[in-house]
């Protein structure tokens, strides 16, 4: 049996898709299947995932499945389309980027009733690969794999990984490298850079049928609200901006940073996207870059809750002529709702450190409390995760502050804070018992530091040796629980473990 591809369908190998992006006029993407791979090797399968989706794990598993998940294959029901967008890029704007190594298979409704894409990255050229090998390397696809599944389970919306297999094939970026392709899983891969794609090309008819879509698909109650659904286009901004300010709220809270935060990878579904550059802070510093292209620091930690409201301000650009009429008028409601940003993420920001140090009520000064302990932290290299982690110790029993004052190189930083800390603690209700889980529950012990995520890949490309990676996965997948045997995990860097640059994967 064959499609139009050209590529045989494996035997039982069949996705529930509908595909309603594919469905869109053509000009939203471009048709094609992915590029096969020489030597397909499966090296690891998101065995939850595949059953939240409704697929079986054992047909994945399978050569056929396999070939299918390397893109050897197209399973029935698939119709693969590299998605057409554009974006501002360290503020440049490219008008034409699209989907350069990613073939999106189709979409399923999970066992939720949420409508997820299956996509392929590293699966080969598209017309958007701009004299790209739309290849993916090993160690990218393996770093999306963790810490794609680390911020999933930490709770922070995210696009997943299903699947990583190797290709057989080298991929050339500053050496040779192995070859891999990612299977990720997204609640949809419309960007901020997709409306801008439209909005360049002043194609206003693309832009209506985008923003609807995105509405029956994302912000369906946009439809069952009268006052909403009377102004659905400030409704979309409105609800993109909220999800958007949460999102960057909740990386603040574990000291992510996503490092190539353009518009092309601002999800309009409110998801973590592209983990290229991406790196977790250990000593705590605002100004903290890992990503070696960002050499002004325009994404470093702090930056994100300026850099977010920028690239929505994109977003509402495109939604003008939806907006109003009347351009004026339009871009005063745009403005309007733009500005809601800052209180929005203020409030998820300080509403999530509250429960970092174990506040379960508000007070006035509480602000100023967060705001002083990060002010130490950063004057005193006091590691972000440890510190807070520690923290809960504290709360159950003051003996336990030796823990976090071992963070602070001046200890008595820490000493003059928790006075102050201490006598609001004592306005709850909650005993030491009881505020140490709570604690605990948001502060986790585990996160893919980066010397480990690197000691990872580095035994996967070198020595083909997988055993640290599912070691750390296994670690990952339980962030909050401390467990016997892996303190190490735990640790900070030392020593030339410290100080390295992230790199993008193309």
């Amino acid at each position: 049996m064959a499609n139009d591809s050209g590529l045989s369908l494996p035997d039982g190998v069949a996705f529930p898709f509908d595909n309603t992006y594919a469905r869109l006029p053509e000009r939203f993407y471009a048709r094609l299947a992915p590029t096969p791979v020489a030597v397909p090797r499966l090296l690891k399968l998101n065995l939850a995932l595949a059953r939240q989706l409704g697929l079986d794990p054992d047909v994945l598993a399978s050569p056929e499945g396999v070939a299918v998940l390397a893109g050897n294959r197209i399973p029935g029901g698939s119709d693969p389309i590299a998605l057409a967008y554009a974006g501002h890029q360290f503020g440049g704007f490219s008008p034409q980027l699209g989907d350069g190594r990613a073939i999106l298979l189709g979409e399923l409704v999970d066992r939720d009733g949420v409508r997820r894409d299956v996509q392929l990255k590293g699966s080969g050229p598209t017309p958007f690969s701009r004299r790209g090998d739309g290849r993916a390397a090993l160690g990218p696809v393996l770093r999306e794999y963790i810490v794609s599944e680390a911020m999933f389970v930490l709770g922070i919306p995210t696009t997943r990984s299903l699947a990583a297999v190797s290709t057989g094939e080298p991929v050339w970026r500053e050496t040779e490298l192995p070859g891999a392709v990612l299977t990720r899983v997204a609640s949809s891969h419309i960007r901020v850079g997709t409306f801008q794609f439209f909005a360049a090309r002043s194609d206003l008819e693309a832009l209506r049928l985008l923003a609807d879509h995105v509405i029956d698909r994302h912000y369906p109650q946009i439809r069952t609200d009268p006052a909403a659904a009377a102004h659905p286009y400030r409704a979309l901004f409105e609800q993109v901006i909220d999800r958007q300010a949460r999102l960057v709220a909740q990386w603040m809270l574990v000291g992510f940073i996503h490092g190539v935060m353009n518009t092309d990878n601002t999800s309009i579904a409110g998801e973590t996207i592209d983990y290229g550059p991406c790196a977790f802070m250990d000593d705590y510093d605002p100004a903290t870059v890992f990503s070696s292209i960002d050499t002004q620091g325009r994404y470093a930690y702090a930056n994100q809750p300026r850099i977010a409201p920028w690239n929505l301000a994109r977003f509402g650009e495109t939604l003008l002529p939806l907006l109003d009429d009347d351009s004026d008028a339009a871009l005063a409601q745009a403005n309007e709702i733009l500005a809601t940003f800052q209180s929005r993420f203020a409030g998820a920001l300080l509403a999530g450190l509250r429960r970092k140090l174990g506040l379960f009520t508000e007070d006035a000064g509480d602000a100023v409390l967060a705001d002083d302990l990060l002010k130490a932290m950063a004057a005193n290299h006091a590691d972000f995760t440890l510190t807070f982690r520690r923290l809960g110790d504290a709360a159950a029993d003051p003996v336990h502050d030796a823990g976090v004052r071992d963070q602070f190189l001046d200890s008595a930083a820490f000493d003059a804070w928790a006075v102050r800390w201490r006598a609001r603690l004592g306005h709850e209700s909650q005993d030491g018992i009881a505020r140490r889980a709570a604690m605990h529950a948001v502060n986790p012990l585990y996160i893919p530091r980066n010397h480990l995520v690197e000691a990872v890949l580095a035994a996967a490309i070198e020595r083909d040796d997988y055993a640290p990676f599912e070691e750390l996965m296994a670690v990952l997948a339980r962030p909050f629980d401390e467990r016997p045997g892996f303190a190490a995990y735990a640790e900070p860097p030392v020593g030339d473990q410290s100080g390295y640059k992230t790199f993008c994967g193309t």
